[in-house]
Formats: C-alpha cells, sequence, structure tokens
C-alpha cells in the first residue's frame, strides 16, 4: 500500500513556490499494546463515562474542560475550540536559515520526507536542497496542519529534504537543574586519557540495524508460545543477571584498564574481518 501524505501544499521561498508532498519517516509498528480482559469469562473489559455520587452518564452530556483551580473548571464548547483553531494552510514560508549545530538535539521532535509533487515542481525543488547544503543551513518556518501550528526545520536527506518538527522552548526543560550538584573538578588525566582509548576501540560507523529492541522481541516470543501452548498458566524465566553486573566500582583505573583489555567491539570486530 503507498504510503499517505502526512501533508501536501507549497514550499515558499521569497517569490518562489514548490508543490510538494510530505510523509512520515518513522512508524511505530513494532509495539505492542494489550487489552484488559476479565480473567474468569476472558472477555474484555468495557469502560464507562460516569461521575462520581452520580453514575454513568450519556455522552451527549459531556464537553470539555480545563482545570484553573482544585475542582474548578472552565467549560469549553466544542464550537469555541473549533473556531481558535489555527486554519490549515497550504503553505510552508522558509523564514529563517540557521546553521544545523545551533538547533539543539533536545528541540527536534519527529522526522518527515519531503518530495516534489510531479515532475514541473522537480528543478525549483533541487535547488533549494543544493542550495542549503552547499549553504550549510536549515531552513525554518511554521507548518499549519490539522488545527494546530508547527515549528518545523528543514534540510537536505540524500536526494530529497528532511522535514523535522521542532519543540517550542516552553516544551524543553532546562538541563542546568538537573546538573547543578555535579561536581565542577577536572578528572585526573590518567584516567581521561583510559577512557579516551575506550571510546577510540569501540568506535564504529552507525547502523540502527544492528540494534533492536530485546523486550519486544522476548515479549513476541513468549505471545507465540502461549498461544501455541493454548494454556493459561504463566511462563516466567529466569532472564539471569546481565553481564558485568555487580557491586560498585571501587578502582576506576582498574575498571577502565581491564575494560581496554578485554575483547574489541563487535563493530570493531567486523570492520577488522
Amino acid at each position: 500500500m503507498a504510503a499517505r501524505a502526512y501533508w501536501q501544499g507549497q514550499i515558499r521561498l521569497a517569490l518562489v513556490s514548490i508543490p510538494v508532498e510530505v510523509y512520515s519517516a518513522s512508524k511505530t509498528g513494532a509495539k505492542i499494546s494489550f487489552n484488559q480482559i476479565h480473567e474468569p469469562s476472558g472477555k474484555r473489559i468495557a469502560y464507562e463515562k460516569v461521575v462520581p455520587g452520580i453514575g454513568p452518564v450519556d455522552r451527549d452530556e459531556i464537553i470539555k474542560g480545563f482545570e484553573v483551580a482544585k475542582g474548578e473548571y472552565v467549560l469549553l464548547e466544542e464550537e469555541e475550540i473549533e473556531a481558535v483553531r489555527i486554519e490549515s494552510r497550504k503553505t510552508l514560508e522558509l523564514v529563517q536559515f540557521v546553521d544545523a549545530c545551533e538547533i539543539d538535539p533536545l528541540y527536534f521532535e519527529k522526522p518527515y520526507y519531503v518530495a516534489p509533487k510531479d515532475e514541473l515542481a522537480e528543478e525549483a525543488f533541487i535547488v533549494l536542497r543544493e542550495a542549503l547544503r552547499k549553504a550549510k543551513k536549515v531552513a525554518l518556518g511554521q507548518l499549519s496542519v490539522r488545527g494546530s501550528e508547527k515549528l518545523v526545520a528543514i534540510k537536505p536527506c540524500g536526494k530529497g529534504l528532511l522535514l523535522e518538527t521542532l519543540r517550542y522552548s516552553n516544551e524543553v526543560r532546562q538541563g542546568q537543574a538537573f546538573f547543578s550538584d555535579i561536581d565542577d573538578a577536572r578528572p585526573k588525566k590518567e584516567l581521561l586519557d583510559l577512557a579516551t582509548t575506550l571510546i577510540d576501540q569501540k568506535s564504529a560507523p552507525f547502523d540502527a540495524s544492528e540494534y533492536e529492541d530485546r523486550y519486544i522481541e522476548a515479549l513476541r516470543k513468549l505471545i507465540d508460545k502461549k498461544a501455541k501452548s493454548k494454556s493459561g498458566k504463566a511462563v516466567i524465566e529466569d532472564a539471569g543477571e546481565p553481564a558485568g553486573a555487580g557491586g560498585n566500582v571501587i578502582d576506576l583505573m582498574a575498571a577502565l584498564k581491564k575494560s581496554i583489555d578485554g575483547k574489541k567491539s563487535p563493530a570493531k570486530s567486523k570492520k577488522s574481518a
């Protein structure tokens, strides 16, 4: 099945408009979700809308409310909420260009692929892509879609463009509050050199396919096992302690030296082979 476009419209740079299509670059197929089941009957549990002291209520009696104080709500009709929604626009205006390193990774939220809508849009699309690449800049704009407005960054991605939604400043916590108690002392040179050597030994090009969610895989195997056995009994297997688990490291120097003298990382060994 062909991917469905998340957004269709045009990217505008001054007087130049480029018709494009935007597709999600991520997927959630790996997740496993559960339902709550009534064990004696084996049937799925349903939920009712209830009010304390009153009981179940009809759907048409429910409206949205925002809590302004404990137990106090501002009630909003659906029409009022709709009236302040940002109108979805078919134009994404590029309003600023910044160096990629200026955007803290904390602000990046979700990636999307951007492709030209048709052959007529390709020439302008390629010009924008290569201009961004040559200038080593990222384009910024605000995308209005589905009633809300998102801050986005656009940069070259192979033959296409990558659009990433960004968090607004009020959605990001400042890390200094969590780091304030950390000592300002510099580490000993010997320890720093050993740690750097260990990092060098385990350095290799990033390849996402070399990693997998072991919890999801174990969960799938457990589900398959129980489905085949058709048994209601619990299947619990001891995973054992992970390698290297133990008490606190007392001698950091010895631990680093032992790590360096140990086996090389799989990525390094593979490269050597």
